[in-house]
């Protein structure tokens, strides 16, 4: 059996117990057999293809089924009734180390958010008042995303290409843990989900659609579909795996997606000209919130530190919503949304990605720019790739 092949059955075998661990799948369609094995079954499966991708003669090849493969053995490991500690899970699924923020950058990060919010209040006060200027009605979302994606889309394609046929379809969902979500359906197609639980900010829209959709997961996945399964025949990446090292490059990939296109200036140009008279917002109230955004990235480790004490301090969910609500900085609703997420069995390991993954592919884009990016989206490449900085360690 070739070793794709045995790659996506196991795959498939260890969703039958952990839904949602295949996050797409375009391959051949008996593969995709679904059938609840017994656990020790799996942990056997899980070690034989641990032998199996030694034998693999491509090295890019080699290096990304062998991280994968213990991702698997892992998850195998977690469905036979393992109990492993909380960082070691992390390790096991996605090949990098979680990380905790330090309370003391966290509390200067919220300085600095404080000063920058305009009007008079608290700081949570202040905060849901900007965000609420700020906010587009649910029924002007697509609407306002249209021009949005027209632009992102064709400086995709003059920087990086697009597969011919690639295309997806977007639209809005509820009652979900997380702000926006890409499904590969395989054939050069994705549906976008756009989450309205909590309301979407214009500010932040370019970054979602550019996250979700170009030059982000969609271009990703497009793209190493067209060159890796279709002209090399890897058919390992006709699947896209939830809790698996390949998430934390996709995730770098989309954090980075709007900086790979634009600088800052450009976007906070086309933010408080085009896009606000297009959302019919007071341009003013767009830069006060990318003013207060500046502040906001020293408080992007919240979310993970908050998993860390759920899960490896043993804090309660009353003391983990007490520093969410503190460090996000967030109201009720908010700070119970990113509870949500990291409470996902799904999703709480997965928590560190995007932080992770965000630093190592900035690394590349300092370092190579757009050539490195484009490397990214088109070739197979693992987190200690990324960690040691060898740009052609995946060619």
């Amino acid at each position: 059996m070739d070793i794709a092949e045995r790659y996506i059955r196991l795959a498939h075998a260890i969703d039958a117990h952990r839904e949602g661990f295949v996050d797409g799948y375009g391959g051949p369609q008996d593969w995709a057999d679904r059938t609840r094995r017994d656990p020790a079954e799996l942990r056997a499966w899980a070690g034989a293809l641990l032998e199996g991708v030694e034998g693999v003669e491509d090295d890019a090849r080699r290096a990304f089924l062998t991280v994968q493969a213990r991702a698997l053995d892992t998850m195998t490991r977690l469905i036979a009734g393992e109990v492993l500690p909380y960082a070691d899970e992390v390790r096991g699924l996605f090949d990098i180390e979680p990380r905790r923020a330090e309370v003391e950058n966290l509390e200067r990060a919220l300085s600095a958010l404080d000063a920058a919010l305009p009007g008079s209040g608290s700081l949570i006060e202040r905060e849901e008042a900007l965000r609420s200027r700020v906010a587009i009605p649910r029924d002007d979302i697509l609407r306002v995303a249209g021009p949005i994606l027209s632009q992102l889309r064709e400086r995709t394609r003059e920087r990086f290409g697009l597969p011919g046929g690639e295309n997806f379809t977007i639209g809005l969902v509820q009652d979900k843990p997380w702000s926006g979500y890409n499904w590969p359906l395989g054939n050069l197609q994705s549906r976008i989900d756009l989450n309205t639980d909590l309301p979407v900010l214009l500010p932040n829209l370019p970054d979602l659609l550019a996250h979700e959709g170009y030059p982000g997961h969609h271009t990703e996945h497009a793209t190493k579909e067209a060159r890796l399964v279709r002209e090399r025949g890897w058919l390992e990446h006709s699947i896209q795996l939830l809790n698996a090292p390949e998430c934390v490059v996709s995730e770098g990939i989309a954090t980075n997606a709007l900086r790979a296109l634009m600088d800052r200036g450009e976007v906070e140009a086309w933010l408080t000209g085009e896009l606000a008279g297009v959302a019919g917002l007071d341009p003013d109230d767009v830069t006060a919130f990318l003013d207060a955004s500046r502040a906001r990235e020293g408080l992007k480790g919240v979310s993970g530190t908050a998993a860390l004490m759920l899960y490896e301090d043993g804090a309660t969910e009353a003391e983990v919503l007490d520093f969410l609500r503190r460090y996000g900085p967030a109201n009720e609703g908010r700070a119970r949304q990113s509870l949500r997420f990291i409470s996902q069995p799904t999703f709480r390991a997965y928590i560190f990605t995007y932080s992770v993954g965000g630093d190592l592919v900035k690394g590349v884009l300092d370092r190579e720019g757009t050539p490195g990016f484009a490397r990214l989206l088109r070739e197979p490449v693992t987190p200690g790739q990324l960690r040691e900085g060898t740009p052609d360690a995946a060619q």
